[in-house]
């Protein structure tokens, strides 16, 4: 009786299987980096018994704006497209029925039910459909726990100091390698892959990167409190920094990054004003600048207040 069941049970769901599919992923949202692709039933369906890891020739797969689609078949990566449209999937190694010569496709599937009956009426193939999240994922929130260094340089004043910053802000980062991304974190899930299973992990690198991004933005010869004004110099030394664990063996890139207000120690910005002062005083030339400065703002004052001024 088993072996009964087993070849009906294979005849039933081979024929299934050759009803032709739509795949389709709806819109994925922020929190979302992959999904698994389903096939598109409802009660309408004159096919309902279909595998879901059998694409059956001539099948249609959509692909959104933001989207990238994979085929994997038996374990390997076969189609990858990030073209938004339509597309028809003509490489199924379950041929249908339905699409081609009648005969040839009536004897496929006698040989696939032939090769289902060693598996309990069970395919013996495992055919996927996978959707990446390519558009910008935004809102990810980072901190410094603990404070880091930058340095302070202005050869103008022969100033160079280590000090110590506390930062924090939001970053954004893009799925720019699919195939790296599902090898490395998404093979093989069963429904999604969510931006919170791989956040924390990125978040500390992406902290642990920022001393080193600093070092290489000090070289501008910029203040602590111009930090935000050059995100985007700093976004580039992150991905410069981070390619070996991101780009290299994620597939992802940062994007951009946010800062708010960098705060400081007070002796270190006491220091920095300090050493402006000394170098004010003992520099003829920066001081002459300086209280030319100071002249023209005061004529601007007074300018903007006749009365006061015919009062002095």
């Amino acid at each position: 009786m088993g072996l009964i069941k087993a070849a009906t049970g294979a005849a039933g769901g081979t024929l299934a299987d050759q009803w032709k599919e739509f795949f389709y992923c709806d819109s994925l949202d922020n929190d979302t980096l992959m999904v698994r692709g389903k096939k598109r039933t409802d009660r309408r369906s004159s096919n309902t018994k279909g595998h879901d890891n059998v694409i059956t020739n001539g099948s249609g797969i959509a692909v959104a704006d933001g989207q990238c689609m994979m085929i994997v078949d038996q374990g390997k990566i076969v189609e990858v497209c990030a073209e938004p449209g339509e597309y028809t999937y003509d490489m199924s190694s379950e041929p249908s029925v339905f699409c081609g010569s009648l005969g040839e496709g009536i004897k496929a599937t006698f040989l696939t039910i032939g090769k289902r009956f060693t598996f309990g009426g069970d395919t013996a193939k495992d055919q996927r459909v996978y959707y990446f999240n390519t558009k910008e994922i935004t809102d990810n929130k980072f901190g410094t726990a603990n404070p880091v260094w930058f340095r302070v340089v202005d050869k103008r004043i022969n100033l160079d100091k280590d000090i110590e910053i506390r930062c924090n802000g939001i970053y954004s980062f893009r799925i720019t390698d699919p195939l790296l991304f599902y090898t490395s974190l998404g093979g093989n899930v069963t429904d999604c892959y969510e931006k919170d299973q791989i956040a924390p992990q990125l978040k500390t690198e992406f902290v642990n990167a920022l001393q080193p991004a600093f070092a290489k933005i000090a070289e501008l010869e910029i203040r602590p409190s111009q930090i935000p004004a050059h995100s985007m110099e700093i976004s580039d030394a992150m991905n410069e920094i981070l390619t070996k664990k991101w780009s290299e063996l994620r597939g992802i890139s940062v994007v951009s990054v946010a800062f708010n207000p960098v705060t400081i120690k007070d002796e270190d910005a006491e220091a920095i004003k300090q050493a402006q002062n000394t170098a004010m005083y003992t520099d003829p030339s920066m001081m002459a600048a300086t209280l030319g400065m100071a002249q023209a703002e005061a004529m601007k004052s007074a300018a903007g207040n006749p009365n006061g001024a015919m009062m002095g």
